[in-house]
């Protein structure tokens, strides 16, 4: 099984292009790890406290325990290609590397300011409303090294068009990692 990684910064499109992957391949959401652990400490599912318990399970379990918990569903999927959605960090990309051997990492990146608007107009409860904790949330996952897994990535698709560009530019890479060695 090849596992295409989505990594990038909040607000890059790492959904948007999972959905678009989605019409052929599974997809597994990591922030979904989170959130159903923040739910279960009986805490709202905001910006501060998601990012709260990432911060905490890192803590408690190693900087990889997001990318731990999702091994089950990733390895439970029947399906040549699985994409997993949402890595912060460079011990996910290092432990997906060395758990799946055609592990191929893509770097999903939009603009700073693109990033800003995107995230103030999708409405998720997890999202912030103001610039500062905009900034605020790129620093956190930045100290989860996510500056590190960006670095990592084999591919990056920009997505600082339309939504037809993306499309283009993300089946573009699907091919070339369709491509490579079975």
């Amino acid at each position: 099984m090849k596992v295409i990684g989505l990594v990038g910064k909040a607000g890059a499109g790492k959904d948007t292009v999972a959905g678009i992957i989605g019409r052929r391949y599974p997809s597994v959401r990591m922030g979904d790890v989170v959130v159903n652990e923040t739910r279960r400490r009986g805490l709202p599912v905001t910006d501060e406290n998601v990012g709260a318990v990432a911060s905490a399970l890192r803590l408690e379990e190693g900087m990889d325990a997001i990318a731990v918990r999702c091994m089950g569903e990733i390895e439970s999927i029947s399906s040549p290609v699985v994409v997993v959605n949402g890595i912060r960090g460079a011990d996910e990309v290092r432990l997906f590397r060395f758990q799946f051997p055609k592990f191929i990492l893509v770097e999903v990146w939009a603009p700073e300011r693109l990033r800003y608007e995107r995230i103030r107009a999708r409405g998720r409860s997890d999202d912030i409303d103001n610039l500062e904790d905009f900034k605020s949330r790129d620093s956190r996952e930045s100290s989860w090294g996510l500056d590190e897994a960006v670095a990592m990535a084999d591919f990056r698709i920009e997505n600082d068009g339309s939504l037809e560009e993306l499309e283009s530019r993300t089946w573009d890479v699907v091919e070339k990692i369709e491509a490579s060695d079975p």
